[in-house]
């Protein structure tokens, strides 16, 4: 697996395509804060750690351009309790 997350902003969501299928996490933007609402990984991708990788690849965009998220969505609340080093980025 060597795709990259991209951010698709005429959609408002962080992307990731795998064999196929596309993981989503989908976002709301205010200014330079993203407020994440949903994250999908089709249950094809499941158990394959794209969920993971789509959060990090989409966290690791966020920092990049110095940007800070709101968490409204289970999975990334869940994500970043397990992964504090992207705890920062929480507005």
């Amino acid at each position: 697996m060597t795709a990259e997350v991209q951010d698709n902003p005429e959609r408002n969501r962080f992307e990731l395509a795998v064999d196929g299928a596309l993981a989503v996490m989908e976002y709301r933007r205010s200014g330079k804060v993203l407020a994440i609402v949903h994250t999908e990984v089709p249950s094809a991708l499941a158990g394959r750690g794209i969920g993971t990788r789509l959060a990090s690849g989409a966290l690791d965009i966020v920092r990049a351009r110095g940007e800070k998220i709101i968490v409204r969505c289970s999975f990334i609340t869940e994500f970043i309790a397990r992964h504090a080093e992207y705890g920062d980025l929480i507005a």
